[in-house]
């Protein structure tokens, strides 16, 4: 850290030359602007510097070279690792960049750095196109693109940066680039996957596919029948068109109109089946589910961008999550899966999430470090809680779950999912084999490791 006099007179400067605003712990609105989606975080960076937009990045970016400070960088969405903070750190806050720009003729997209899920579908539904996004409105473009990026239409279009086209970047020594499969051509690479540690990203272009219907079939079942639906949804996607998507879950009851007014607030299963495609297909295709005895059900076309604000969850709340990605699916695997769900806690916001990969994504060239391209199953247990005594239990349970369905697990796993769980967990979700070749673009764009807030790759 610099001298304090020296760190003054750049704090002024920074504070002069920002479009946006600047807060330390002594302004008032700090706590606000550092609070994130993830109850658990509560970490105090030195200087969070709003940005407006490119110039404003390469603005910070410079001041915390000047004064040796790291980096964070915060996109718009949950931070659910808690990697928009660092203690001590300087934070590029972009959720003042939300702007998204359709080219309808070019089917592409142009995300500001500080979107969520919500600005970039709701601007490409009059166009009926679409992209593969999060499974929340609320979730930020930008951090999901760049790990990866799963979601109910992977299926279908592929994973996020399958669809990635170009981004702007500002390197750790405040330099700007785009990259694209010409123009820096390993850095685009290393963004398929490799995540914010490479610079601020303060765009994305992304490609767009048609999506004129959507349709959904929401049933809930009891949670005994757990098992059993589980198998039917597993042989209706095995044998159903890479349009179908959706998931098994495990979850509380939620005081909905649709839910029967006893079940609020108890265990139940649910299976969510997506199709992107009009209802009476959609309804051929869930008929073994609907025949399965249920205690609600909600079939019904409903717009993509509506589809992503089901299952939305409020901040504030605690969370720990984390995934298994599987070598298949098997009947004990079923069973494995299943039984957890009587461990987890309920009444929470915690859910046990079962669902498919294939299609479009296990087919789509594998040159990218998304070594879990080819898992046809994923497990991931999404813990989600209010009260800190509930901490140890809530965390416990993820670890079970995950220890449950170890004898089926492919060893790779979506880094998005997890939080801290070590260098190991960060090669898993990178590859091994792909290392070495990002540490080698680390070390070219980032020497100092300066962007060292997430699923950390060191300079090679």
């Amino acid at each position: 850290m610099a001298p304090l006099s020296k760190a003054g007179t750049a704090l002024a400067a920074l504070r002069e030359d920002l479009s946006g605003a600047v807060f330390t712990p002594d302004d008032g609105g700090y706590d606000e602007v550092r609070r994130v989606f993830n109850g658990m975080i509560d970490r105090r960076p030195a200087v969070i510097a709003q940005c407006e937009d490119e110039a404003d990045v390469v603005t910070a970016v410079r001041f915390a070279r000047e004064l040796d400070l790291p980096v964070a960088v915060r996109g718009g969405g949950h931070s659910v690792a808690g990697t928009a903070l660092g203690d001590g750190a300087l934070v590029v806050d972009l959720r003042r960049m939300h702007e998204v720009t359709v080219h309808p003729a070019a089917k592409a997209v142009r995300v500001g750095g500080g979107a969520t899920m919500s600005h970039l579908d709701r601007a490409c539904q009059p166009y009926d196109l679409a992209t593969t996004g999060g499974r929340a409105s609320t979730t930020g473009v930008g951090g999901f693109v760049l790990g990866g990026g799963s979601g109910w239409l992977d299926r279908t279009f592929g994973l996020a940066v399958d669809n990635l086209i170009g981004a702007d970047v500002v390197t750790a020594d405040g330099t700007c680039v785009t990259a694209t499969a010409e123009d820096h051509p390993e850095l685009f690479w290393a963004l398929h996957g490799g995540g914010g540690n490479f610079g601020v990203v303060t765009s994305l272009t992304l490609r767009l596919h048609e999506l004129p219907a959507m349709s959904i079939a929401m049933l809930l079942y009891a949670p005994e029948r757990g098992a059993e639906v589980t198998g039917v949804y597993r042989e209706l996607i095995a044998s159903g068109p890479r349009e179908a998507s959706g998931a098994v879950i495990f979850l509380t009851a939620p005081p909905e109109p649709f839910v029967p007014p006893h079940l609020v607030g108890s265990l139940l299963c649910a299976v969510l089946l997506t199709y992107a495609g009009p209802e009476e297909a959609m309804r051929r295709l869930a008929a073994p589910l609907l025949a399965v005895p249920h205690e609600a059900e909600v079939v019904t076309a409903l717009p993509y961008a509506d589809l992503q604000c089901m299952l939305d969850d409020p901040p504030g709340l605690r969370n720990y999550w984390s995934a298994e990605y599987l070598t298949g699916l098997p009947d004990e695997a079923v069973d494995a899966f299943c039984a957890r769900a009587g461990s987890m806690p309920v009444p929470t916001g915690t859910q046990h999430i079962l669902f498919p990969l294939g299609g479009a994504i296990a087919e789509a060239p594998d040159g990218f470090p998304v070594p879990y391209r080819d898992s046809p199953w994923a497990v991931h247990p999404f813990a989600i809680w209010e009260d800190p005594a509930d901490d140890e239990r809530c965390r416990q349970w993820v670890k079970d779950v995950r220890a449950g369905v170890a004898p089926w697990s492919s060893g790779a796993v979506y880094l998005n999912f997890t939080g801290d769980e070590g260098e190991e967990r960060v090669a898993a979700g990178l590859g091994t084999e792909n290392m070495r070749r990002l540490g080698a673009v680390k070390r070219h764009y980032d020497p100092d490791n300066v962007f060292r807030f997430n699923h950390n790759i060191r300079p090679a």
